[in-house]
């Protein structure tokens, strides 16, 4: 499970990419409107772009001339459950804090 999320993680790692992604869980968008929505170049964003659909994340389709980029659900959902993990962990370790605190009022 650990290799299959490392490009994944590697995707999250850069702002830029997750900026592309929060775009993208807005709308579908082509690489041209990427392009109009960030200060970089087209190699750039196309560069981002694959190590983001490396990582699962995304998905693009062409649709005529164009290739469009949407979120890719099952990517950010195995993503998402690792994570998550460590939700019921603070979950577990503030409510054992909780009872040690109400413990220690009686």
């Amino acid at each position: 499970m650990r290799q299959q999320l490392q490009p994944s993680f590697r995707a999250l790692a850069d702002p830029t990419r997750r900026e592309i992604l929060r775009q993208l869980s807005k709308e579908e968008l082509t690489i041209t409107e990427v392009v109009e929505k960030f200060d970089l170049t087209r190699t750039a964003v196309r560069k981002h772009l694959t190590i983001l659909e490396e990582g699962h994340l995304i998905t693009v389709t062409p649709r005529g001339k164009e290739r469009v980029t949407r979120l890719n659900p099952k990517g950010i959902k195995k993503t998402a459950d690792w994570f998550s993990y460590f939700d019921q962990y603070w979950d577990t370790a503030l409510s054992s804090l909780k009872s040690a605190v109400e413990s220690n009022k009686k």
